[in-house]
């Protein structure tokens, strides 16, 4: 049995226009006081190839709460996030990733949410 601590996950969403786009983390998501993740995690989306954002070498990469769960960060602005119902989103360019918009627009509904644990 793999243990939790040593597992990625991949974060998928579909927003309610269609569009697919999420998130890969190389340890597990969890709630945390503060940001937690590598130089490997990085955010994605099909347009209709898949385009990945890589880690650029500055801020934050993951954070849970009981409030939201975020990727990325700077500025107050997050790469993806995500409200505590998993309803409403919102995606925005941030530094850690200089990543373009993943969604159709900044906020978005989301309509499909998969993750997957990858050990």
């Amino acid at each position: 049995m793999t243990s939790l601590s040593n597992t990625s996950t991949l974060t998928v969403i579909r927003d309610n226009c269609g569009k697919a786009f999420g998130a890969f983390c190389p340890t597990t998501l969890r709630i945390s006081l503060s940001y937690y993740g590598t130089g490997h995690t990085f955010l994605f989306f099909f347009s209709p190839q898949l385009q990945v954002h890589e880690w650029k070498f500055s801020n934050s990469f993951v954070k849970g709460s009981p409030d939201y769960l975020a990727f990325g960060g700077g500025g107050g602005l997050f790469g993806l996030w995500l409200d505590d119902g998993l309803i409403h989103g919102q995606s925005q360019r941030c530094d850690t990733f200089d990543n373009d918009v993943l969604s159709t627009s900044d906020d978005f509904l989301i309509n499909d949410l998969e993750v997957w644990a990858i050990s």
